[in-house]
């Protein structure tokens, strides 16, 4: 059930992604974020229609937020894989942006996703103007400076640190650069329907946590081809993750702690939540 939820999800977005694009004129940066935005799990904007879906939204009208959430996670990952970044040649198995373009582009790509992710949220089809207003003002809050750009920003400060992070550093990194956009996706539903977003929050906030476990993880013992991307780059950069401070076993175990407290949080909803609770079972069971 929930594979094929996710596959459909995948698809909603990537046809909307299509027709989005389309109105614009076919140069070098709108092709480089078309291709920026092709592929990928899509849990993000899942886990927007999903949460829309358990407050009665309609996916015709979640998809606008849908759409902005992975156009701002799209750029997140063009600027990321910049050679001033992570410097990275591998993207989903295929050549990232700057290394199928240039950097200029890269850059203006990932600009535009960004730039796009708020015209997408803040458009008339997502509702009246408060829920539009509250929707792109926690937008820019998870996606900004209290948020995945905190975490970054963190995260590249570690790299050149002399004395490694703790766990409690680390968690705080991954709640910025991970969790942040996670936690947004889960509850935009909620506010989608003006409803209390704070059992979602509660659930993203464990999901996120696990998620990115989960990738310290897969850097450890994943298979590059499947990943589509390069893998054990933190073990050579002698980087500190939760694998290298709770040791492999114990950070599988974190994990799976971490997914039944996200269940758990979803209570309030009954079983209308199942496939939401098969979502944060997914994170850790995923090989890529």
């Amino acid at each position: 059930m929930f594979p094929q939820r996710l596959a459909e999800a995948a698809e909603r977005i990537q046809t909307h992604f299509d027709d989005v694009l389309r109105a614009f004129e076919p140069v070098p940066v709108v092709q480089a974020m078309g291709y920026a935005t092709q592929g990928g799990k899509r849990l993000r904007g899942f886990l927007v229609l999903e949460s829309a879906r358990l407050h009665g939204i309609a996916a015709d009208r979640a998809i606008w937020s849908a759409n902005a959430i992975e156009a701002l996670h799209a750029y997140s990952l063009v600027h990321d894989d910049l050679p001033c970044m992570d410097d990275d040649d591998l993207r989903r198995g295929r050549p990232t942006v700057h290394v199928k373009w240039d950097e200029g582009v890269a850059v203006l790509a990932g600009d535009a996703l960004q730039t796009l992710a708020f015209e997408l949220v803040s458009r008339p089809e997502n509702g009246p103007a408060e829920i539009r207003a509250e929707l792109t003002l926690s937008l820019a809050r998870a996606s900004g400076a209290q948020g995945m750009v905190l975490g970054q920003a963190l995260d590249i400060a570690a790299e050149a640190a002399t004395v490694p992070l703790s766990l409690d550093q680390i968690t705080a990194l991954q709640a910025g650069k991970t969790g942040a956009l996670i936690e947004w996706s889960a509850c935009a539903g909620a506010r989608l329907a003006g409803a209390d977003p704070e059992p979602l929050r509660r659930y993203a906030s464990a999901l996120g946590l696990a998620f990115q476990i989960a990738d310290d993880i897969l850097d450890v013992e994943g298979d590059a081809e499947k990943a589509g991307k390069r893998l054990q780059k933190d073990a050579a950069a002698n980087k500190a993750t939760f694998v290298s401070l709770l040791g492999l076993d114990a950070a599988k175990m974190r994990a799976t702690e971490l997914v039944a407290q996200a269940c758990d949080a979803l209570d309030p909803y009954g079983r209308e939540a199942d496939t939401l609770r098969a979502a944060a079972r997914f994170v850790i069971a995923r090989d890529n």
